[in-house]
């Protein structure tokens, strides 16, 4: 076997990892491939300034778009030697990547590349995970809890999380920015990024699920998964040190190891950020995971119909708009 991977192994490997999901799917990355090393750069250009005021979205979707290269190239036939912000004076490149061929390729690699593509967020409402518990216990093998804590909410912690998230809402209800924003980049075609407005639920569906972003809602006449009255997911919450931007990259990793492995699991998954966006409900959920560390993301893990339609694919940004390769 080659020693370094082809360009075209590079190429699929980026187009699977161009599936991470992203704040509105922005897809704020790009890669630099100069035949040796892998290179991933934040793109500020694409980061959402109202809504994602710090940033930390941003580095949180390229830490999982970078996961999702790992993957991909696991399932190639490659293992990676990852260098996170290896040059102090340029914060955007976010980390250089290394290879070496791998010793075999397990039916598990091949299985959570497969899930990349299986996985998309679901909005709508989803009954209880079964066999949570034994899931938990092994998805907890799955990732170091140094990189990101994972902290399974108690049911009776929805009422204070559907207040945190009617907070959000109310706080940010005359932020003509923050909605300027979530107008243009969902149910509007913005060439290849954006949420279409296919995927997006119905004020009736938006009752039966209180912990979720106030997206503009759909036109559906017919109320989707109308057996499932109530939302019943389990709800996750990744939490790191500090918001420094170390600690993002590496939870948006754990956040895709999490995805992943869920879809393996036959679960569907809704990442939730509004909830940590705005100070006021960050601290809410704070207090709810009892922890002095940051909570960064929140994760809707549920079960959707065996007979739910497939959802529709969101768009992704073309080869070269997100990656770079020698002539």
């Amino acid at each position: 076997m080659n020693q370094l991977p082809t360009g075209a192994t590079i190429e699929k490997a980026v187009l699977l990892a161009g599936r991470a999901p992203s704040l509105h799917n922005s897809q704020p990355w790009r890669w630099m491939f100069d035949g040796a090393a892998l290179r991933l750069f934040a793109v500020p250009e694409r980061m959402l300034p109202a809504t994602d005021v710090a940033g930390r979205q941003m580095l949180i979707s390229c830490g999982i778009a970078l996961n999702h290269l790992r993957v991909a190239m696991a399932a190639a036939g490659w293992r990676i030697l990852v260098a996170r912000f290896p040059d102090p004076n340029c914060r955007d490149h976010l980390a250089t990547l290394t290879f070496r061929p791998a010793q075999i390729v397990t039916d598990g690699d091949r299985a959570r590349a497969d899930a990349i593509l299986q996985r998309h967020t679901d909005r709508l409402p989803l009954a209880a995970p079964t066999g949570w518990s034994d899931f938990e216990s092994v998805l907890r093998t799955t990732f170091d809890p140094d990189d990101a804590t994972l902290d399974v909410l108690h049911n009776d912690s929805r009422p204070i999380l559907a207040r945190a998230s009617e907070m959000t809402v109310s706080l940010r209800r005359y932020d003509s920015a923050y909605h300027a924003e979530l107008q243009w980049w969902t149910g509007h075609t913005v060439a290849d990024s954006g949420v279409p407005r296919e995927t997006l639920i119905s004020p009736e569906e938006r009752q039966r699920v209180t912990v979720g972003r106030q997206f503009p809602t759909s036109t559906t006449s017919t109320p989707r998964r109308s057996e499932i009255s109530a939302d019943r997911s389990v709800i996750l919450v990744l939490s790191t040190d500090s918001d420094g931007p170390d600690d993002l990259l590496r939870c948006g990793e754990v956040l895709s190891t999490v995805l992943l492995e869920c879809t393996l699991a036959g679960f569907a998954t809704c990442p939730l950020t509004h909830l940590t966006e705005v100070p006021r409900s960050r601290a809410l959920v704070r207090e709810l995971i009892g922890r002095s560390r940051l909570p960064q993301v929140l994760i809707r893990v549920g079960t959707a119909p065996e007979h739910a339609e497939a959802a529709a694919a969101t768009p992704r940004r073309p080869l070269t708009e997100i990656l770079d390769m020698p002539e």
